[in-house]
């Protein structure tokens, strides 16, 4: 029978265990951090300039309306003052108990004890009540630029995300008890997470979302049946194995973007839109865009275009010994599928049947939330940066898309990770959203600055391989699918290209969700909805306020679509007898080596 001297001897040893390990962890920290690099200022947040104009805006208000700050002022510090007496009138009573919380429910403070207890509710009620307080101090700038109010809000709301009291160890009533119930083991493979994350990134931050012992590309993710049958410097051309005796006679042709790896579509049988469209009876090849390095310096978007979109069309189109194909563009390969189809009806090439669009941005006028990094601050510094590296690290857009859901991409794992010392969980597309690509430094700086910044696109018209297209050049049959709560292509700026685009058969389907989960939503899970409407493409809010709601996955309905443009059914296409390689390929596991680039 153990002792209560045994139990102290049996805690003192492993208090000591602990202290050791951290010893070992704390060197290796300071070892990683002396690893980093000095990162350009421009690129770690908005020129200070915003700031001090927002600065500005707030005293010509105080001194042009100073009833409208003082109310302001006097709201936020009666509220405070009030819980504050509130709380302390509860203990004075003897009851060790918070005040009446009526604080809007927020999951960050999920743990009973941000209710129970008193000092982590007063915390909690402190913090959401100076949150309301700045945000609505920024709402009240009036005298501010619509632009650079709306940058303020972003970065203000990024800032108050930061200082939440879950983020911080003694104001974290999770890691409080996890710490005292595991006798400090948590903490200690919490800094072991964090050490390896530093060691990883070169002394950089960045959060591991998913266990990247846990998939394998090819192996458990990536898998379904295909061949490399194409390969030059810009992609390879994965053609998949039918599964059906008849395939539709026009092959279908996908182009992912290449900010992120193709595998997004095909992460595992249930859920790989790959795989389901394959099921339904088409020849289908998906484009796996290689991951450049320094030397894809020069690579800007007419190599995209010729050397990618047009040569994989054409590739295409004799594997197969027909004359037309349809395609379909994600994202930024969206965007740039369009520039190629205006610049294809100026040459009168008639290659494409049909086009389908996934989250794809043709109009930059309203550049929705990711707008805020669109500035010249932002910009300069990352043609600053490609102008030195040749590339763009990939690094920068995990970043940047992180701090579009900061609480979920970026606060929350590094709670659960760093303070609750939990291992990063097997989850298939966060190991996706971390298996990032570079971008060439040329193509970065056309994209950024001609199409994003100064919508040439849509505007006074885009120069790509020598002749300039505008975007009413567009004028084969699509089908575009946005969804509801894109944080990067917001649907209705979506909307409003494709509204411009010179075709006269054109289908706009809204799906519930956001970027990924949106378009990645098979129909046997039957989770996310979708909107259609037989209402012309004009306005984006009548068309939603028209639109018919539908329970499940817009594939079956994108798919008949599809049907009715791709032909006879004929005996279906095996694979070429000589291969370069089986699916998914080379590009998408090859190591650029960028680091050292």
């Amino acid at each position: 029978m153990a002792t209560s001297g045994d139990d102290e001897s049996k805690n003192l040893d492993k208090l000591n265990t602990n202290i050791a390990r951290i010893e070992a962890l704390t060197q290796r920290l300071i070892t990683a951090f002396a690893r980093k690099q000095p990162q350009r200022s421009e690129l770690q947040g908005p020129d200070p300039a915003l700031y001090m104009r927002a600065a500005t805006a707030y005293w010509s208000e105080m001194i042009n309306n100073p009833s409208k700050v003082l109310e302001h002022q006097v709201g936020y510090w009666g509220k405070t003052l009030k819980h504050f007496v509130e709380a302390q009138e509860v203990l004075r009573k003897g009851q060790l108990a918070p005040p009446e919380d009526h604080t809007p429910d927020d999951r960050r403070f999920s743990n009973p004890l941000w209710k129970s207890h008193p000092w982590f509710n007063f915390v909690k009620q402190q913090y959401l009540m100076s949150s309301q307080a700045m945000e609505a101090a920024i709402a009240n700038l009036d005298t501010l630029d619509a632009s650079e109010k709306k940058r303020l809000e972003f970065f203000g709301r990024q800032m108050i995300d930061m200082l939440a009291p879950t983020n911080f160890l003694a104001t974290n009533p999770d890691a409080l008890e996890r710490a005292v119930a595991t006798d400090g083991e948590s903490l200690v493979k919490g800094m072991e997470n964090l050490v390896r994350d530093l060691e990883s990134n070169d002394g950089e931050l960045l959060v591991t979302l998913s266990d990247k012992e846990a998939f394998k590309v090819g192996g458990n993710i990536a898998t379904t049946e295909g061949a490399v049958v194409f390969r030059n410097r810009m992609f390879e051309l994965i053609q998949y194995k039918p599964t059906t005796e008849k395939v539709y006679e026009t092959p279908l042709l996908i182009f992912p973007p290449w900010i992120n790896k193709f595998y997004i579509m095909d992460l595992k049988a249930q859920n790989s839109l790959i795989k389901w469209i394959v099921d339904q009876g088409y020849t289908l090849f998906v484009v796996s865009w290689v991951n450049p390095d320094a030397s894809y310096r020069d690579v800007g978007m007419d190599t995209y275009v010729e050397e990618g979109f047009l040569t994989a069309i054409e590739k295409v189109k004799e594997i197969c010994d027909v004359k037309t194909i349809n395609t379909i563009g994600y994202c930024i390969a969206g965007t740039t599928l369009s520039l190629t189809l205006a610049l294809m009806n100026k040459r009168r090439n008639r290659a494409v049947k049909s086009a389908t669009f996934f989250t794809t941005l043709t109009d930059f006028s309203d550049q929705g939330e990711v707008g805020v990094f669109l500035s010249d601050d932002f910009i300069d510094g990352l043609e600053a940066e490609v102008r030195e590296k040749g590339f763009l690290h990939f690094f920068y857009m995990s970043r940047t898309f992180s701090y579009l859901r900061s609480n979920d991409l970026i606060y929350g794992p590094a709670i659960r990770s760093y303070m609750l010392g939990d291992a990063p969980p097997a989850f298939d597309l966060l190991y996706w959203n971390g298996d990032g690509t570079n971008l060439p430094a040329k193509m970065v700086v056309e994209y950024l600055r001609d199409l994003c910044q100064q919508n040439r696109f849509a505007e006074e018209g885009y120069t790509v391989c020598g002749e300039k297209v505008t975007i009413e050049g567009v004028k084969v049959p699509l089908c575009a699918v946005a969804c509801e709560t894109d944080h990067i292509a917001a649907w209705k700026s979506s909307f409003r290209g494709v509204a411009q685009m010179g075709s006269k058969d054109k289908t706009f389907i809204l799906s519930e969700s956001g970027h990924i989960a949106g378009i990645v939503n098979p129909p046997s899970k039957k989770k996310y909805g979708h909107y259609i409407s037989d209402a012309t493409l004009e306005d984006a809010d009548d068309w939603r306020a028209g639109a018919t709601h539908h329970e499940g996955s817009w594939w079956p309905r994108w798919e008949a679509w599809l049907r009715g443009r791709s032909g006879k059914q004929i005996a279906a296409r095996p694979l070429p007898e000589e291969v370069l390689a089986p699916a998914p390929g080379t590009y998408v596991t090859a190591d650029p080596n960028a680091e050292d680039g």
